[in-house]
């Protein structure tokens, strides 16, 4: 099955009250466990690709580990660029085939963000392909973005943003934010409801975005501690927050985070327990599984996409 574009993916999930799984993507295990846990749970999906990951893997490296993913499995998968952080690393992979980019200029000036947004959906739409933009900031560090605090997506503006660029989807801030740990265990994590819903009734039928929803079961924390990790004290946004979000009007959450944690738990624990090995495929072979655990249970608890293609 060739790449596709999320048009269809988001369309029937906001019908149904699904988001479709945005997985980052850094090498060969990774992506063998994510097309592993989608193909059991028979469920659409998004590969992503930082510019971190472009740098690290190469280009043709990553297109071609995906193009052979495509062709294992019988998935619609949609090759997207996370946080394109101009209008020439967007060019790049439109050309270089992916389906789907994503221009960050949620840290420009609003008109800048406009103008700038509006130039990359100008070309990738010439070339059949989908862009996602985000407006407002998250906290937190992600690649070229970093901000102390969080300014929340303003309604008025993000229907303003819509009708003048033309972008197909919209990343929103509504209380997620970037990495991980973000939360002290004295603190509550919430998401604003409220804005959700008013975004969604003033762009019915429109895709939303969340970004920056790691939400890490306490299960692979202990087990990444117990192993030499150093991650407690901390947690992110409650699933069932997430759950409903994808209930409404957001159609593509992230998944990055997580997917870093439960391949590193891995490792930790096989190094561990077998301190003399030095065959990578006695470690790597358990982090591909804990991949695909922990993308199984991000479809089951929190996208909801399992049996929807």
């Amino acid at each position: 099955m060739p790449l596709t574009s999320p048009k269809e993916m988001f369309e029937r999930a906001y019908k149904e009250g699904f988001a479709v799984g945005a997985f980052n993507v850094n090498n060969m295990e990774i992506i063998q466990g994510i097309m592993e846990a989608c193909d059991e749970e028979k469920s659409p999906l998004i590969l992503q690709v930082s510019a971190g990951a472009k740098k690290y893997a190469g280009l043709v490296y990553i297109r071609k580990l995906v193009e052979a993913a495509v062709e294992d499995k019988d998935l619609p998968v949609v090759l997207h660029l996370d946080h394109g952080a101009d209008f020439a690393i967007c060019q790049e992979v439109i050309d270089g085939g992916f389906s789907s980019v994503m221009f960050d200029g949620s840290h420009l000036p609003f008109e800048e963000n406009i103008a700038e947004t509006k130039k990359v959906v100008q070309y990738a739409h010439d070339k059949g392909v989908w862009v996602e933009a985000e407006l407002g900031r998250l906290a937190g560090m992600e690649e070229h973005v970093y901000s102390e605090k969080s300014i929340y997506t303003d309604p008025d503006e993000a229907v303003e943003f819509v009708e003048r660029t033309g972008c197909d989807s919209l990343a929103i801030a509504i209380g997620t934010s970037h990495g991980a740990y973000k939360f002290k265990m004295d603190a509550k994590p919430t998401l604003d409801f409220e804005r959700l819903a008013v975004i969604g009734s003033r762009l019915p039928g429109y895709p939303i975005v969340l970004h920056g929803a790691s939400s890490v079961p306490q299960e692979f924390i202990q087990e990444c501690n117990a192993c030499g990790g150093k991650v407690e004290g901390a947690k992110g946004v409650p699933e069932d927050l997430l759950r409903k979000a994808a209930s409404m009007a957001v159609c593509k959450i992230n998944i990055d985070t997580d997917i870093r944690l439960a391949m590193t738990a891995a490792i930790r624990k096989s190094l561990t327990e077998n301190p003399t090995v030095f065959d990578p495929r006695k470690y790597l072979g358990p982090a591909r599984e804990a991949v695909k655990n922990m993308v199984q249970h991000k479809i089951k608890n929190v996208l909801g996409s399992s049996n929807k293609i």
